[in-house]
């Protein structure tokens, strides 16, 4: 059985042209689309059929935007599994959506190649992270079989911030630490999780239960 898709987002010209690449993958297949928030609590009201697995979600639409739209879903629909999607990877608008209740994100040029081994992974696990894209095979493979990680208690504070929306410079404050301080907790969570960016620790502080978000 195929995993069901959908799609919100308000360019259109998109949004056919990725509903063809899905139904062309073999495991998926595209069962509703929409231009926004608003108009996606139409269609599915009261067709629980439409409700789909994977949710594709733009960040920035009109009327009722992605933040907006993941957090009613989250609320509504659970089970499903949103992944963000962004022009740009802005970590400040990302990271909202991962608290929002996102499980990824993905950049709108992303490779046919790469889209497909995603939804794969998060139909298996309910996750995916792009940053692993980056690293050594070998090093993920340890990454994600490790259940424990050895991290101080400020490093988990700081990681705590991450899921936030404060800059680097609000969180050495918060933490009343200097700025080559926290760039050393950063560097520090970067080699211990296996990751190269803000979004990347986020994702991974979520996924291992460092972080309630």
């Amino acid at each position: 059985m195929k995993t069901t898709i959908g799609i919100v987002d308000d360019h259109q010209l998109f949004v056919k042209s990725l509903i063809m690449m899905l139904n062309s993958f073999k495991l998926y297949t595209v069962i509703v689309d929409a231009f926004n928030g608003k108009d996606l609590q139409e269609k599915l009201k009261g067709n629980q059929h439409l409700v789909p697995q994977i949710l594709l979600l733009d960040v920035n639409m009109p009327v009722m935007n992605g933040i907006e739209t993941c957090k009613w879903v989250k609320a509504n629909y659970p089970d499903v599994k949103i992944v963000a999607l962004s022009m740009n990877d802005n970590e400040e608008t990302i990271l909202s959506m991962i608290k929002a209740g996102a499980c990824s994100y993905l950049l709108k040029d992303t490779h046919p190649d790469h889209l497909e081994k995603a939804l794969q992974e998060i139909s298996k696990n309910g996750y995916y992270n792009a940053d692993f894209l980056h690293t050594n095979l070998q090093k993920v493979v340890n990454s994600l079989s490790s259940t424990q990680i050895d991290l101080s208690g400020r490093e988990i504070e700081f990681l705590k911030y991450c899921c936030t929306e404060y800059s680097y410079k609000e969180i050495a404050s918060k933490m009343d630490v200097s700025l080559r301080t926290i760039d050393g907790y950063r560097e520090s969570l970067f080699q211990k999780l296996n990751v190269h960016s803000r979004v990347g620790l986020a994702l991974e502080g979520i996924r291992r239960k460092l972080v309630i978000v």
